[in-house]
């Protein structure tokens, strides 16, 4: 069967192009031009936050307790869960990257569906707050820094403020075009992290022993860790065409104005 994009879907799936293109020259030229870098790197913290912020969602559905969230410079991040549990350490441990490319999709059927992209870039600055308060700051200092330094919580902490309020002052101050071009790049760089993570972790999970998400499902599995690997690619590349093919194909109900207009 074949798609097309529908007439009202256009300037949505305009945008998202311009978004992606821009998105993916930003990491490229990176590469070549470090001080671009820096236009990136708070998306990459961002994207880090998700991340992590899924591996605690995922421990507290599943009745275990935070002992911290760290995010570091370098874009890395940790999250300390104590509990029991064979399902919920696999559910755990996959919620990061999965979380990632869930979190992306959604704000794809949030911007698809005429909500509002402010209502959405606060929303992405509260959970950006709790995970920073809760978990990065407080957690911490509760359990006596037994799993962090107080050094990895204060850049965590300041690295949470920051896109906080970066976050609110988008959604509070910006006109609705640039808001909504804001929230679609935001969905765009949190699907690219997720793949471009995921790529990097198959390059790791082959070529050294380090510890990492996949590593953890080796352990309790018994499962190669590189077949956990593939298994997250797959699941987010079909959560991203499920996503894509909703933000294009789908319709709203007719006399709905876009979401893109003024």
């Amino acid at each position: 069967m074949r798609y097309r994009v529908a007439k009202d879907a256009e300037p949505q799936f305009t945008l998202l192009l311009i978004a992606t293109i821009l998105s993916i020259l930003l990491w490229v030229i990176s590469g070549y031009l470090p001080i671009l870098g820096y236009l990136v790197y708070p998306l990459q913290l961002f994207a880090t936050f998700i991340h992590e912020g899924g591996h605690v969602l995922a421990a507290i559905l599943t009745g275990n307790s935070v002992q911290s969230l760290t995010v570091s410079y370098d874009g890395s991040g940790e999250v300390y869960s104590l509990g029991n549990g064979f399902f919920s350490g696999l559910l755990i441990s996959s919620a990061g990257y999965l979380g990632t490319t869930a979190f992306g999709a959604a704000l794809l059927a949030w911007m698809r569906a005429g909500f509002s992209s402010r209502i959405a870039l606060l929303a992405s600055a509260g959970f950006v707050g709790m995970m920073t308060l809760v978990f990065g700051f407080l957690a911490p200092i509760f359990n006596f820094f037994s799993t962090v330094t107080a050094g990895s919580v204060f850049f965590t902490v300041f690295a949470g403020v920051v896109l906080t309020a970066a976050l609110a002052a988008v959604a509070y101050f910006a006109k609705p075009k640039w808001a909504n071009f804001a929230l679609a790049f935001l969905a765009v760089q949190c699907l690219l992290n997720a793949v471009f993570s995921l790529i990097d972790l198959f390059f790791i999970t082959t070529m050294t022993n380090t510890q990492t998400d996949a590593l953890n499902m080796a352990n309790a599995t018994g499962i190669p860790s590189l077949i956990w690997v593939l298994i997250w690619f797959g699941v987010s590349v079909f959560m991203i065409s499920l996503g894509l093919r909703f933000y294009a194909m789908s319709r709203r109900p007719k006399g709905t104005d876009s979401v893109f207009e003024d």
